[in-house]
Protein backbone atom coordinates (compact mmCIF):
# COMPACT_ATOMS: atom_id res chain seq x y z
CA UNK A 1 0.00 0.00 0.00
CA UNK A 2 1.67 3.21 -1.53
CA UNK A 3 1.55 6.52 -0.36
CA UNK A 4 2.63 9.62 -1.96
CA UNK A 5 5.04 10.89 0.52
CA UNK A 6 6.39 7.48 0.50
CA UNK A 7 6.49 7.67 -3.28
CA UNK A 8 8.02 11.45 -2.95
CA UNK A 9 10.52 10.27 -0.10
CA UNK A 10 12.30 7.47 -1.97
CA UNK A 11 13.47 10.27 -4.76
CA UNK A 12 15.74 11.41 -1.88
CA UNK A 13 19.17 9.38 -1.42
CA UNK A 14 19.51 8.72 2.16
CA UNK A 15 22.45 8.05 4.79
CA UNK A 16 23.02 6.84 7.76
CA UNK A 17 25.75 5.20 9.93
CA UNK A 18 25.33 1.23 9.69
CA UNK A 19 27.32 -0.18 12.41
CA UNK A 20 26.51 0.10 16.26
CA UNK A 21 27.69 3.02 18.20
CA UNK A 22 31.51 2.97 19.61
CA UNK A 23 34.64 1.75 18.95
CA UNK A 24 35.64 -0.99 16.38
CA UNK A 25 37.56 -2.03 13.57
CA UNK A 26 35.49 -1.32 11.01
CA UNK A 27 32.85 0.93 11.08
CA UNK A 28 30.32 1.28 7.80
CA UNK A 29 28.32 4.30 6.20
CA UNK A 30 25.76 3.31 3.67
CA UNK A 31 23.58 5.30 1.11
CA UNK A 32 20.31 4.08 -0.61
CA UNK A 33 19.25 6.24 -3.61
CA UNK A 34 19.38 7.81 -7.16
CA UNK A 35 22.26 9.59 -5.87
CA UNK A 36 24.69 7.11 -4.32
CA UNK A 37 26.67 6.63 -6.70
CA UNK A 38 27.52 10.12 -7.52
CA UNK A 39 27.98 11.14 -3.69
CA UNK A 40 30.81 8.39 -3.41
CA UNK A 41 32.54 9.16 -6.86
CA UNK A 42 32.56 12.41 -5.04
CA UNK A 43 33.59 10.98 -1.71
CA UNK A 44 36.28 8.58 -2.45
CA UNK A 45 39.53 8.75 -4.79
CA UNK A 46 40.75 5.01 -5.46
CA UNK A 47 44.39 3.85 -4.89
CA UNK A 48 44.33 2.74 -8.41
CA UNK A 49 45.12 4.91 -10.73
CA UNK A 50 43.28 2.41 -13.57
CA UNK A 51 39.66 3.51 -11.22
CA UNK A 52 37.08 5.03 -13.67
CA UNK A 53 33.64 4.14 -12.28
CA UNK A 54 33.01 1.45 -9.29
CA UNK A 55 32.86 -2.31 -10.64
CA UNK A 56 29.14 -3.33 -9.00
CA UNK A 57 29.84 -5.16 -6.06
CA UNK A 58 33.37 -4.66 -5.88
CA UNK A 59 35.29 -3.87 -3.21
CA UNK A 60 37.37 -0.59 -4.19
CA UNK A 61 40.42 0.41 -1.43
CA UNK A 62 41.10 4.16 -1.63
CA UNK A 63 40.34 7.56 0.56
CA UNK A 64 37.93 9.51 1.75
CA UNK A 65 37.66 12.82 1.11
CA UNK A 66 35.43 15.65 2.24
CA UNK A 67 34.09 18.14 0.31
CA UNK A 68 37.36 20.46 0.49
CA UNK A 69 39.17 17.51 -0.45
CA UNK A 70 41.05 16.80 2.31
CA UNK A 71 41.47 13.09 3.44
CA UNK A 72 39.10 11.67 6.35
CA UNK A 73 40.11 8.44 5.94
CA UNK A 74 41.50 4.96 4.40
CA UNK A 75 38.24 3.11 3.17
CA UNK A 76 36.74 0.12 0.89
CA UNK A 77 33.91 1.29 -1.25
CA UNK A 78 31.38 -1.13 -3.00
CA UNK A 79 28.19 0.02 -5.07
CA UNK A 80 25.44 -2.75 -5.23
CA UNK A 81 23.47 -1.23 -8.24
CA UNK A 82 19.58 -1.11 -7.92
CA UNK A 83 17.23 -3.11 -8.48
CA UNK A 84 19.68 -6.16 -7.45
CA UNK A 85 20.25 -4.82 -3.76
CA UNK A 86 18.82 -5.05 -0.39
CA UNK A 87 16.31 -1.42 -0.68
CA UNK A 88 16.11 -2.35 -4.45
CA UNK A 89 18.05 1.45 -5.25
CA UNK A 90 21.57 1.93 -5.88
CA UNK A 91 23.54 1.22 -2.51
CA UNK A 92 27.01 2.69 -1.62
CA UNK A 93 28.82 1.18 1.35
CA UNK A 94 32.30 3.06 2.80
CA UNK A 95 33.71 0.32 5.07
CA UNK A 96 36.17 3.30 7.03
CA UNK A 97 37.51 2.57 10.75
CA UNK A 98 35.52 2.27 13.63
CA UNK A 99 36.22 5.41 15.23
CA UNK A 100 32.98 7.18 15.90
CA UNK A 101 34.62 10.91 15.19
CA UNK A 102 35.72 9.06 11.88
CA UNK A 103 31.82 7.71 11.10
CA UNK A 104 29.97 11.07 11.95
CA UNK A 105 32.67 13.43 9.37
CA UNK A 106 32.25 10.89 6.68
CA UNK A 107 28.40 10.71 6.89
CA UNK A 108 28.75 15.02 7.33
CA UNK A 109 30.44 14.91 3.83
CA UNK A 110 27.48 12.41 2.04
CA UNK A 111 25.02 14.98 3.84
CA UNK A 112 26.89 18.06 2.52
CA UNK A 113 26.66 16.65 -0.77
CA UNK A 114 22.59 16.20 -0.83
CA UNK A 115 22.17 13.33 1.35
CA UNK A 116 20.00 13.32 3.78
CA UNK A 117 20.31 11.08 7.34
CA UNK A 118 17.54 8.03 6.88
CA UNK A 119 15.22 7.72 9.61
CA UNK A 120 14.46 4.29 11.33
CA UNK A 121 14.30 1.60 9.63
CA UNK A 122 14.15 3.37 6.41
CA UNK A 123 16.18 1.38 4.06
CA UNK A 124 14.50 -1.65 5.23
CA UNK A 125 10.99 0.21 4.73
CA UNK A 126 12.84 1.04 1.14
CA UNK A 127 13.03 -2.97 0.58
CA UNK A 128 9.64 -3.34 1.32
CA UNK A 129 8.48 -0.85 -1.03
CA UNK A 130 10.77 -2.13 -3.45
CA UNK A 131 8.95 -5.55 -3.75
CA UNK A 132 12.44 -7.01 -2.28
CA UNK A 133 11.12 -8.22 1.13
CA UNK A 134 7.19 -8.87 2.47
CA UNK A 135 6.69 -7.11 5.98
CA UNK A 136 7.19 -10.17 7.70
CA UNK A 137 10.39 -10.56 6.56
CA UNK A 138 10.94 -7.05 7.29
CA UNK A 139 10.26 -7.57 10.75
CA UNK A 140 12.41 -10.37 10.87
CA UNK A 141 15.12 -8.08 10.08
CA UNK A 142 15.07 -6.14 13.11
CA UNK A 143 14.19 -9.59 14.90
CA UNK A 144 17.19 -11.27 13.71
CA UNK A 145 19.29 -8.28 14.77
CA UNK A 146 17.86 -7.80 18.18
CA UNK A 147 17.66 -11.73 18.82
CA UNK A 148 18.80 -12.19 22.54
CA UNK A 149 20.14 -15.71 21.73
CA UNK A 150 20.72 -18.40 18.82
CA UNK A 151 17.41 -19.66 19.28
CA UNK A 152 15.36 -16.69 18.59
CA UNK A 153 18.05 -15.99 15.49
CA UNK A 154 17.12 -19.41 14.43
CA UNK A 155 13.46 -18.25 14.28
CA UNK A 156 13.99 -14.78 12.70
CA UNK A 157 16.25 -16.44 10.27
CA UNK A 158 13.68 -18.76 8.90
CA UNK A 159 10.93 -15.77 8.56
CA UNK A 160 13.83 -13.36 7.29
CA UNK A 161 13.77 -16.78 4.71
CA UNK A 162 10.61 -15.99 3.33
CA UNK A 163 8.89 -19.15 4.57
CA UNK A 164 6.27 -17.74 6.77
CA UNK A 165 5.15 -15.58 4.29
CA UNK A 166 4.91 -18.03 1.54
CA UNK A 167 2.86 -19.82 4.32
CA UNK A 168 0.41 -17.09 4.45
CA UNK A 169 0.00 -15.71 1.45
CA UNK A 170 -0.91 -19.84 0.23
CA UNK A 171 -3.53 -19.81 2.89
CA UNK A 172 -5.05 -15.98 1.42
CA UNK A 173 -4.68 -17.75 -1.91
CA UNK A 174 -7.21 -20.59 -0.71
CA UNK A 175 -9.61 -18.20 1.32
CA UNK A 176 -9.83 -16.13 -2.23
CA UNK A 177 -10.66 -18.99 -4.21
CA UNK A 178 -13.33 -19.82 -2.28
CA UNK A 179 -14.17 -15.70 -2.67
CA UNK A 180 -14.19 -16.25 -6.16
CA UNK A 181 -16.24 -19.82 -5.89
CA UNK A 182 -18.73 -18.01 -3.42
CA UNK A 183 -19.45 -14.61 -5.97
CA UNK A 184 -20.21 -17.18 -8.23
CA UNK A 185 -22.51 -19.13 -6.53
CA UNK A 186 -24.37 -15.53 -5.08
CA UNK A 187 -24.10 -14.00 -8.90
CA UNK A 188 -25.80 -16.94 -10.56
CA UNK A 189 -28.27 -18.72 -8.07
CA UNK A 190 -30.24 -20.38 -10.43
CA UNK A 191 -27.59 -22.75 -12.23
CA UNK A 192 -28.05 -26.21 -12.22
CA UNK A 193 -24.34 -26.62 -11.16
CA UNK A 194 -24.00 -25.58 -7.93
CA UNK A 195 -20.59 -23.95 -7.93
CA UNK A 196 -20.26 -24.04 -4.13
CA UNK A 197 -21.77 -26.95 -2.38
CA UNK A 198 -21.93 -26.50 1.50
CA UNK A 199 -19.76 -29.21 2.61
CA UNK A 200 -17.01 -28.22 0.24
CA UNK A 201 -16.97 -24.90 1.26
CA UNK A 202 -16.81 -26.09 4.93
CA UNK A 203 -14.20 -28.15 4.16
CA UNK A 204 -11.73 -25.29 2.36
CA UNK A 205 -12.53 -23.09 5.49
CA UNK A 206 -11.71 -25.80 8.29
CA UNK A 207 -8.56 -26.98 6.50
CA UNK A 208 -7.50 -22.97 6.18
CA UNK A 209 -8.46 -22.65 10.04
CA UNK A 210 -6.23 -25.65 10.88
CA UNK A 211 -2.96 -24.36 9.51
CA UNK A 212 -3.86 -21.26 11.15
CA UNK A 213 -4.55 -22.92 14.73
CA UNK A 214 -0.95 -25.12 13.80
CA UNK A 215 1.04 -21.79 13.47
CA UNK A 216 -0.27 -20.20 16.52
CA UNK A 217 0.40 -23.21 18.87
CA UNK A 218 3.95 -22.35 16.90
CA UNK A 219 3.71 -18.97 18.38
CA UNK A 220 2.76 -20.22 21.69
CA UNK A 221 5.08 -22.68 21.94
CA UNK A 222 8.46 -20.58 20.98
CA UNK A 223 7.69 -17.31 23.44
CA UNK A 224 10.30 -18.40 25.76
CA UNK A 225 13.06 -18.52 23.09
CA UNK A 226 11.87 -15.47 21.22
CA UNK A 227 11.26 -13.06 24.28
CA UNK A 228 12.73 -15.28 27.03
CA UNK A 229 11.35 -16.94 29.94
CA UNK A 230 10.07 -15.84 33.54
CA UNK A 231 11.44 -17.36 36.53
CA UNK A 232 10.72 -15.71 39.81
CA UNK A 233 12.74 -16.58 42.79
CA UNK A 234 10.34 -16.45 45.91
CA UNK A 235 10.73 -17.73 49.79
CA UNK A 236 10.51 -16.77 53.05
CA UNK A 237 12.66 -14.27 54.09
CA UNK A 238 16.66 -14.27 54.47
CA UNK A 239 16.12 -17.80 52.64
CA UNK A 240 19.43 -16.58 50.51
CA UNK A 241 17.32 -15.56 47.29
CA UNK A 242 19.66 -12.94 46.57
CA UNK A 243 23.08 -14.50 47.14
CA UNK A 244 20.99 -17.52 44.88
CA UNK A 245 20.31 -14.98 42.30
CA UNK A 246 23.84 -13.60 42.33
CA UNK A 247 25.23 -17.01 41.69
CA UNK A 248 23.40 -17.64 39.17
CA UNK A 249 24.75 -14.47 37.19
CA UNK A 250 28.15 -15.29 38.57
CA UNK A 251 28.76 -11.76 39.95
CA UNK A 252 26.84 -9.52 42.96
CA UNK A 253 24.22 -7.91 42.00
CA UNK A 254 21.44 -8.35 44.54
CA UNK A 255 21.85 -6.91 47.52
CA UNK A 256 22.97 -9.52 50.35
CA UNK A 257 21.95 -8.92 54.02
CA UNK A 258 21.37 -10.62 57.47
CA UNK A 259 18.21 -8.03 58.02
CA UNK A 260 14.76 -9.58 57.09
CA UNK A 261 12.72 -8.15 54.55
CA UNK A 262 16.17 -6.21 52.63
CA UNK A 263 14.56 -6.99 48.84
CA UNK A 264 10.98 -4.67 49.15
CA UNK A 265 10.53 -4.64 45.77
CA UNK A 266 12.30 -6.75 43.06
CA UNK A 267 15.38 -6.89 41.07
CA UNK A 268 15.48 -8.36 37.56
CA UNK A 269 18.21 -9.55 35.35
CA UNK A 270 18.58 -11.53 32.43
CA UNK A 271 20.94 -15.17 31.78
CA UNK A 272 21.23 -17.76 28.82
CA UNK A 273 20.90 -21.07 29.77
CA UNK A 274 22.53 -22.98 26.42
CA UNK A 275 20.81 -20.69 23.92
CA UNK A 276 17.35 -20.17 26.00
CA UNK A 277 16.81 -16.32 27.34
CA UNK A 278 15.29 -16.21 31.42
CA UNK A 279 14.93 -13.38 33.36
CA UNK A 280 15.31 -14.02 36.57
CA UNK A 281 12.93 -11.69 39.30
CA UNK A 282 14.25 -11.44 42.48
CA UNK A 283 11.38 -10.52 44.98
CA UNK A 284 9.94 -9.46 48.51
CA UNK A 285 10.28 -12.05 50.80
CA UNK A 286 7.27 -13.76 52.06
CA UNK A 287 5.88 -12.79 55.78
CA UNK A 288 3.54 -10.85 57.49
CA UNK A 289 4.78 -7.51 57.95
CA UNK A 290 3.07 -3.89 58.65
CA UNK A 291 5.41 -1.94 56.63
CA UNK A 292 3.52 -0.20 53.85
CA UNK A 293 5.88 -0.30 51.52
CA UNK A 294 7.14 -3.76 52.15
CA UNK A 295 2.96 -5.00 51.50
CA UNK A 296 3.59 -3.23 48.08
CA UNK A 297 6.52 -5.47 47.35
CA UNK A 298 4.73 -8.81 48.47
CA UNK A 299 1.69 -7.71 46.71
CA UNK A 300 3.52 -6.99 43.33
CA UNK A 301 5.48 -10.14 44.25
CA UNK A 302 1.86 -11.91 43.98
CA UNK A 303 1.41 -10.46 40.72
CA UNK A 304 4.78 -11.94 39.18
CA UNK A 305 4.35 -15.47 40.30
CA UNK A 306 1.40 -15.69 38.98
CA UNK A 307 2.73 -14.78 35.31
CA UNK A 308 6.23 -16.86 35.94
CA UNK A 309 6.84 -19.63 33.39
CA UNK A 310 8.63 -21.26 36.52
CA UNK A 311 8.94 -20.27 40.28
CA UNK A 312 11.67 -21.23 42.15
CA UNK A 313 10.78 -21.81 45.50
CA UNK A 314 14.02 -20.78 48.02
CA UNK A 315 14.17 -22.63 51.09
CA UNK A 316 16.77 -22.52 54.02
CA UNK A 317 17.59 -25.82 54.10
CA UNK A 318 19.04 -25.49 57.74
CA UNK A 319 15.40 -24.06 58.88
CA UNK A 320 12.31 -25.81 59.75
CA UNK A 321 9.80 -25.89 56.04
CA UNK A 322 8.14 -22.26 56.43
CA UNK A 323 4.54 -23.13 56.59
CA UNK A 324 3.41 -20.25 53.98
CA UNK A 325 6.36 -20.85 51.30
CA UNK A 326 4.80 -24.95 51.69
CA UNK A 327 1.18 -23.34 50.97
CA UNK A 328 2.58 -21.33 48.13
CA UNK A 329 3.81 -24.33 46.40
CA UNK A 330 0.78 -25.72 46.37
CA UNK A 331 -1.56 -23.35 45.71
CA UNK A 332 1.31 -22.87 42.36
CA UNK A 333 1.73 -26.31 41.40
CA UNK A 334 4.53 -29.01 40.93
CA UNK A 335 3.94 -28.12 37.18
CA UNK A 336 5.10 -24.60 37.39
CA UNK A 337 7.42 -25.04 41.11
CA UNK A 338 11.24 -26.27 41.60
CA UNK A 339 12.27 -26.62 45.21
CA UNK A 340 15.55 -24.75 45.73
CA UNK A 341 16.90 -25.87 49.66
CA UNK A 342 19.32 -23.02 49.67
CA UNK A 343 22.41 -23.11 52.69
CA UNK A 344 22.95 -26.52 52.32
CA UNK A 345 26.50 -26.24 53.61
CA UNK A 346 25.41 -24.71 57.19
CA UNK A 347 22.56 -27.68 57.17
CA UNK A 348 23.22 -30.27 59.39
CA UNK A 349 23.02 -33.24 57.34
CA UNK A 350 20.67 -34.75 54.84
CA UNK A 351 19.17 -36.99 57.34
CA UNK A 352 18.37 -34.32 59.82
CA UNK A 353 17.11 -32.01 56.86
CA UNK A 354 14.36 -35.20 56.13
CA UNK A 355 13.07 -34.69 59.54
CA UNK A 356 12.38 -30.99 59.19
CA UNK A 357 9.46 -31.30 56.90
CA UNK A 358 10.57 -30.94 53.13
CA UNK A 359 10.33 -34.01 51.47
CA UNK A 360 8.42 -36.20 54.79
CA UNK A 361 4.80 -35.86 55.88
CA UNK A 362 4.73 -32.07 56.15
CA UNK A 363 5.34 -31.51 52.52
CA UNK A 364 3.00 -34.13 51.16
CA UNK A 365 2.68 -34.38 46.96
CA UNK A 366 0.32 -32.29 45.53
CA UNK A 367 -2.63 -33.08 43.26
CA UNK A 368 -0.33 -32.09 40.08
CA UNK A 369 2.53 -34.73 41.35
CA UNK A 370 5.36 -34.55 42.99
CA UNK A 371 7.61 -31.47 43.78
CA UNK A 372 10.83 -31.10 42.36
CA UNK A 373 14.09 -30.25 44.98
CA UNK A 374 17.49 -29.78 44.87
CA UNK A 375 19.86 -28.88 47.15
CA UNK A 376 22.42 -26.06 46.63
CA UNK A 377 24.81 -23.71 48.65
CA UNK A 378 24.90 -20.07 47.37
CA UNK A 379 27.64 -19.46 49.23
CA UNK A 380 29.78 -22.12 48.08
CA UNK A 381 28.27 -22.72 44.62
CA UNK A 382 27.36 -26.41 45.82
CA UNK A 383 24.62 -27.49 43.05
CA UNK A 384 24.66 -24.36 41.23
CA UNK A 385 25.37 -26.16 38.00
CA UNK A 386 22.59 -28.95 38.69
CA UNK A 387 20.34 -26.23 39.22
CA UNK A 388 20.77 -23.70 36.00
CA UNK A 389 20.56 -28.02 33.83
CA UNK A 390 17.64 -28.40 35.43
CA UNK A 391 15.93 -25.15 34.79
CA UNK A 392 16.87 -25.06 31.27
CA UNK A 393 15.45 -28.48 30.93
CA UNK A 394 12.60 -27.93 32.98
CA UNK A 395 11.62 -24.36 31.09
CA UNK A 396 12.21 -25.92 27.58
CA UNK A 397 9.63 -28.72 28.87
CA UNK A 398 7.47 -26.02 29.50
CA UNK A 399 7.72 -24.77 26.52
CA UNK A 400 7.02 -27.87 24.36
CA UNK A 401 10.12 -28.85 23.53
CA UNK A 402 12.71 -27.02 21.48
CA UNK A 403 12.03 -24.78 18.18
CA UNK A 404 12.84 -26.84 15.26
CA UNK A 405 15.15 -26.09 12.40
CA UNK A 406 13.15 -24.10 10.01
CA UNK A 407 9.75 -23.52 12.28
CA UNK A 408 8.13 -20.79 11.38
CA UNK A 409 6.79 -18.98 14.49
CA UNK A 410 4.95 -15.72 13.52
CA UNK A 411 5.61 -12.62 15.82
CA UNK A 412 3.10 -11.02 18.48
CA UNK A 413 1.98 -8.67 15.45
CA UNK A 414 1.71 -11.52 13.10
CA UNK A 415 0.07 -13.89 15.56
CA UNK A 416 -2.97 -11.08 16.90
CA UNK A 417 -3.67 -10.66 12.86
CA UNK A 418 -3.73 -14.74 12.69
CA UNK A 419 -6.17 -14.83 15.57
CA UNK A 420 -8.34 -12.16 14.01
CA UNK A 421 -8.62 -14.20 10.80
CA UNK A 422 -9.18 -17.26 12.50
CA UNK A 423 -11.99 -15.66 14.74
CA UNK A 424 -13.61 -14.89 11.43
CA UNK A 425 -13.28 -18.40 9.83
CA UNK A 426 -15.05 -20.02 12.54
CA UNK A 427 -17.88 -17.28 13.27
CA UNK A 428 -17.43 -18.15 9.21
CA UNK A 429 -17.71 -21.90 9.63
CA UNK A 430 -20.73 -21.84 11.76
CA UNK A 431 -23.09 -19.90 9.48
CA UNK A 432 -22.03 -22.45 6.85
CA UNK A 433 -23.44 -24.94 9.06
CA UNK A 434 -26.70 -22.66 10.21
CA UNK A 435 -27.38 -22.74 6.16
CA UNK A 436 -26.69 -19.07 6.51
CA UNK A 437 -27.23 -17.67 3.11
CA UNK A 438 -24.53 -17.14 0.72
CA UNK A 439 -24.70 -13.47 0.15
CA UNK A 440 -24.46 -12.54 3.98
CA UNK A 441 -21.32 -14.85 4.16
CA UNK A 442 -18.55 -12.83 2.33
CA UNK A 443 -17.95 -10.25 4.59
CA UNK A 444 -16.21 -12.79 6.62
CA UNK A 445 -14.25 -14.12 4.48
CA UNK A 446 -13.21 -11.00 3.09
CA UNK A 447 -11.86 -9.54 6.64
CA UNK A 448 -10.32 -12.85 7.14
CA UNK A 449 -8.10 -12.39 4.09
CA UNK A 450 -7.29 -9.07 4.73
CA UNK A 451 -6.17 -9.78 8.03
CA UNK A 452 -3.53 -12.63 6.37
CA UNK A 453 -2.79 -9.74 3.95
CA UNK A 454 -1.60 -7.58 6.96
CA UNK A 455 0.86 -10.08 7.60
CA UNK A 456 2.27 -9.98 4.52
CA UNK A 457 1.94 -6.01 4.18
CA UNK A 458 0.21 -6.91 1.19
CA UNK A 459 -2.70 -5.26 2.57
CA UNK A 460 -2.09 -3.22 5.43
CA UNK A 461 -2.28 0.54 6.60
CA UNK A 462 -0.03 3.01 6.65
CA UNK A 463 0.23 2.58 10.79
CA UNK A 464 0.70 -0.61 10.47
CA UNK A 465 3.66 0.36 8.39
CA UNK A 466 5.40 2.93 10.92
CA UNK A 467 4.49 0.65 13.82
CA UNK A 468 6.92 -2.24 12.51
CA UNK A 469 9.42 0.32 10.99
CA UNK A 470 9.35 2.46 14.24
CA UNK A 471 10.92 -0.66 15.95
CA UNK A 472 14.19 -0.62 13.63
CA UNK A 473 17.62 1.29 14.48
CA UNK A 474 18.83 3.76 12.11
CA UNK A 475 21.60 2.76 9.32
CA UNK A 476 18.93 -0.52 8.77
Amino acid sequence: MHHDTDIQDMQDTIAAIATPPGQGGVGIVRLSGPDARRIGLALFRATSPAFRDFTPRMLHHGAILDVQGRPIDDALAVLMPGPRSYTGEDVLELHCHGSSAVLREVLDATLTLGARLAERGEFTRRAFLNGRLDLSQAEAVAELIAAPDRAAAHLARARLAGLLGERVRALRSRLEHLRAALCVAVDFPEDEVECLAPETFLSGVQAVMAEVRGLLTSHERTRAFREGAVVVLAGPVNAGKSSLLNALLGRERAIVSDTPGTTRDWLEESISLDGLPVRLVDTAGLRETADAVELEGVRRSRELLERADLVMLVLDGGQPADPAALALAHEVGPQRVLLVLNKMDLAPGPEAHKMRGVRGELFPPAAGGIFQVLHVSARTGAGIDALTTTLRRRLAEAAGGEPQAGELAPNVRQAQAMRQALDELEALALDIEAAVPYDLLSVRLETACMRLGEITGEIAPQDVLNAVFDTFCIGK
